[in-house]
């Protein structure tokens, strides 16, 4: 069992105060983590405000040699990042794998954002005129990862405001300090980053505030970069809105998945199945709900029921294993109760529904009232609801209705229907001919509407730097006073 410390300031921080991180599997003790402070906070705003200048200023082939060099590395540790995912998250290999993958692609193809242009020029109505709007980077950012996808969005967050020349005070999730905090660090440490470019604060379960307070009290933290609840982004933008920050939000999101009439059924209950049940349902992207053309939706059920039903489920650790743990007790209770409230209410349970251990079965429901809560709000499970429809308007409409617009999936025959189709749905994602759950570092990932603002890739420079208007002029002009 290793102790940690924070890193601050290129260096790494003892702490008086540790908490106990658990294994999610075996409830036992996998490592002991400092119990940050706001003065630890504050001390790794002083120091990513210090290197933010030299930093912002560093040749973008020095930043990119530094960037190939991180992917390296993450690459050669993909093993002991798989276990630690597995260990940390109750994460199977399936997506253990795609976390590291993804991290090294985002790292690479960020290595050469440092040359996208950073302005343009404006033709100027006063002659004698040349006036530019070039693109500069906002100073350091606070960002606040999740537990869920806990090593691939912790790298998100650090690297997309890195490549656009700010600098970052990082605060994992306490869920998972190590994968989707410490570990980052280490890395970018090894490859040779500057001191204060990247730091590293922790805290123990349920203090978060005192961080957040630093982060938002001081005037060097110029935005806020979070993923994670809805709830939380909400509270966090209305702070932010209070101190005239910027906020990057990607949160939760109600994700349906339209199967269509002429889809090809054994391949629309593998997308649902997988989209559904990876990671036990705990990704942001995950579809909640799947809307079926009705000629199709009793052949589609009874399949999708069966696959479901044969998903390996147990230790994340162990070949084969396709279901894990949830993150915690709190959460496989609250799915537990999602689900048992919907079936009191009259859903029909058509498989799964109860706990094996801390796994949550693959779970499928039918004929869900609107008055449940799954019926509209997400769950961070393994849980999928199956409602009929009359035809795609009618699928369209229904996922239109919610609060939420992140991830979406149409499947159908026809290609060009579908995009028709897509067009009309509001998500900041859809994908035809494919299901909910999908990341490559380069596209503009982010929702619509509750699910957020800002997206991720090489369109984060929006989010990450500000325009600065400047003009030169020829010679002397006249002024009307």
């Amino acid at each position: 069992m290793r102790e940690y410390r924070q890193y601050i300031g290129g260096e790494w921080i003892g702490s008086a105060e540790l908490f106990d991180d658990l294994d999610p599997y075996r409830g036992t003790v996998m490592a002991r983590i400092p119990a940050g402070t706001r003065s630890d906070a504050a001390r790794a705003v002083d120091a990513a405000a210090a290197a933010f200048p030299a930093w912002a200023e560093l040749p973008p082939a020095e930043k990119q040699t530094l960037f190939l060099r991180a992917a390296d590395i993450v690459e050669r540790r993909r093993g002991d990042i798989v276990d630690l995912l597995a260990t940390e998250t109750g994460c199977a290999a399936g997506f253990a794998g795609f976390q590291v993958l993804t991290a090294t692609r985002l790292l690479r193809q960020a290595a050469n954002w440092g040359y996208l242009p950073v302005g343009e020029v404006i033709r100027s109505d006063v002659p004698g005129t040349f006036a530019m709007a070039l693109r500069r980077p906002l100073g350091v950012v606070a960002g606040i990862s999740p537990w869920n996808g806990a090593h691939v969005l912790a790298w998100r967050t650090v690297v997309n405001p890195l490549a656009f020349g700010n600098t970052v005070v990082l605060k994992p999730s306490e869920e998972s300090p190590v994968s989707a905090g410490l570990l980052i660090p280490e890395i970018m440490e090894e490859a040779g980053f500057p001191a204060g470019v990247i730091n590293v604060v922790t805290h123990a379960p349920g203090e978060a505030v005192p961080i957040a307070d630093e982060f938002f009290e001081r005037p060097e933290v110029r935005c806020i970069n979070f993923t994670g609840s809805s709830a939380t982004g909400r509270i966090l933008a209305e702070r932010a809105g209070r101190a005239l920050k910027r906020c990057v939000l990607e949160l939760g999101g109600y994700n349906p998945l339209i199967v269509l009439a002429d889809a090809d059924l054994d391949y629309a209950v593998e997308a649902a199945a997988f989209a559904a049940f990876f990671h036990q349902g705990q990704i942001c992207m995950s579809a909640r709900k799947v809307l079926v053309e009705r000629p199709v939706y009793e052949s589609f059920v009874d399949r999708l029921v069966k696959r479901a039903a044969s998903l390996t489920i147990g230790d994340p650790a162990a070949d084969g294993t396709v279901i894990g743990p949830l993150i915690n007790a709190t959460a496989l209770n609250r799915v537990s109760d999602e689900v048992q409230e919907a079936v009191d209410a009259g859903a029909r349970l058509l498989t799964g529904g109860s706990a094996d251990g801390p796994c949550y079965r693959p779970t499928v429901l039918a004929d869900v009232p609107a008055g449940a809560r799954i019926h509209t709000e997400e769950t961070f499970g393994p849980v999928l609801v199956a409602q009929p429809v009359a035809n795609a308007d009618e699928a369209v409409a229904i996922a239109n209705s919610t609060r939420y617009g992140l991830s979406a999936g149409l499947i159908t025959g026809d290609n060009q229907r579908g995009f028709a189709l897509a067009r009309r749905i509001d998500s900041g994602v859809v994908h035809v001919n494919d299901q909910t759950v999908a990341d490559e570092p380069q596209l503009p990932l982010g929702g619509m509407k509750d699910s957020g603002w800002g997206r991720s890739g090489p369109a984060s420079m929006n989010d990450f730097t500000e325009i600065q208007w400047i003009t030169t002029r020829e010679g002397t002009g006249t002024f009307p006073i």
